[in-house]
């Protein structure tokens, strides 16, 4: 869940057919508890051989994910666990799925979900702690009713501020903006001839967060029919092309920067709307950059952000499920939880480790204030070129029309869904 970008989320990296091959025989000879057969398999009691697969995200977080494994182990008389760190996850799993050797516990995005629920456990209504888990991260991971897969952690959207430019412009505490009125005005203040008032990415991943807060998205609540074109999406979409025409808001790439979060570490944006991986890219990269972090402004429809996030799956032919349960429940603990947060910058999705999570990084307060108003991402695979295409467009403004760009998402989005 670590996103694209100067503070990342790693893009995945394709592997070679010999290396892909080379997995594919290493996970179906090394007796990780599959068949070949599409029946459900034959569950084993006792110790097991797990596997767990994450996505090769860093250093940090390997190590994290392996000392937690190898404490469940040492206490579960004589089950071991290999993690596997993907260097494509998606396609990883896709070729462990195709050959009946997935791994028996794996990461999965939440733009990846729909694509592999049909080869996972529906485990998560099964679970004691399912209520302690953030509602909008639940819905984000239910199909059908089900809930899946428990969330593992997740990140969300706030506004950066540059306090001495902030400052410089004769802002005030009172000047933080609280709605988009307000976000337009200091953005206005901010933008001089050194530096951008407001930076946002080009892509869904940030522009999706004025959708939501007009009211918007792209599906219904069900994912089962298109909403693009309303008037609520427009409202959104034209307040966003408005922002980058005025020149008070600009893309990363229209000053000089790869992503937003390296704009506002170079003093190019006042302002920075960003995931709270930003906070260890601020630390290590730009440590002399004084900023503050609050929620983003409310829109018309009141308060909104984005959320990433991923599930713990546990694959529908692991023959080892209730082991692999009892693994997730392990990493699932509140202060599990909050040991990943320690190391690599995550927020817990348990809602019981949310005070102590606050206490401990009180820099983090704005990201998580957005759990409650946080809009997941869609996690139809087929919708995958739509929304790629639908970023080809938010591209283009402020040149492009946004009720065109609309009407096209709702034509792409309507053939997706076969409608």
């Amino acid at each position: 869940m670590r996103h694209p970008g100067l503070f990342p989320l790693p893009l995945p990296r394709p592997i070679t057919a010999v290396a892909a091959a080379g997995l594919l025989l290493t996970l179906t000879a090394c007796g990780s508890g599959f068949d070949d057969s599409t029946a459900p398999a034959t569950q084993q009691s006792g110790p097991a051989q797990l596997k767990l697969m994450i996505a090769s995200s860093g250093g940090a977080e390997l190590t994290a994910v392996q000392d937690a494994t190898a404490k469940w182990a040492a206490g579960s008389a004589g089950s071991k666990v290999q993690v596997i760190a993907a260097n494509d996850l998606p396609q990883q799993l896709s070729q462990g799925f195709a050959a009946g050797s997935p791994p028996d516990v794996f990461a999965v995005d939440a733009t990846k979900f729909q694509g592999y629920a049909d080869e996972m456990l529906p485990y998560g209504d099964s679970v004691s702690y399912k209520d302690d888990l953030y509602p909008t991260l639940r819905t984000t991971f239910t199909k059908d009713g089900k809930l899946y897969c428990v969330p593992k952690d997740f990140s969300t959207l706030a506004l950066a501020i540059n306090t001495d430019q902030w400052a410089a412009a004769g802002l005030t505490d009172k000047d933080i903006p609280k709605n988009w009125d307000q976000l337009k005005a200091a953005a206005q203040k901010l933008t001089t001839g050194g530096h951008t008032g407001l930076v946002f990415n080009d892509t869904r991943d940030r522009v999706g967060a004025f959708l939501v807060q007009a009211g918007g998205w792209p599906l219904d609540a069900d994912q089962k029919k298109a909403t693009a074109d309303t008037p609520q999406n427009l409202q959104g979409l034209t307040y966003v092309r408005d922002l980058l025409a005025s020149g008070v808001a600009k893309y990363p790439k229209q000053i000089g920067a790869g992503d937003s979060g390296e704009a506002f570490g170079l003093g190019k944006a006042a302002m920075s709307v960003d995931g709270n991986w930003m906070v260890g890219g601020m630390t290590k990269d730009y440590p002399n950059v004084k900023y503050q972090v609050v929620p983003l402004p409310a829109g018309p429809a009141g308060a909104g952000t984005l959320s990433f996030t991923q599930c713990w799956g546990i694959a529908a032919k692991s023959k080892f499920q209730d082991q692999a349960k009892q693994l997730v429940d392990a990493l699932m603990q509140p202060q599990q939880e909050l040991a990943f947060a320690k190391t690599f910058g995550v927020m817990p999705s348990r809602q019981s480790a949310r005070a102590q999570y606050q206490q401990q990084f009180p820099q983090q307060a704005a990201f998580l204030a957005g759990a409650d108003s946080a809009h997941g991402p869609v996690t139809l695979t087929k919708m995958d070129p739509v929304l790629t295409d639908f970023d080809a467009q938010i591209q283009q403004l402020p040149g492009a029309d946004p009720k065109h760009i609309l009407q096209q998402l709702q034509t792409n989005t309507t053939a997706a869904l076969g409608q």
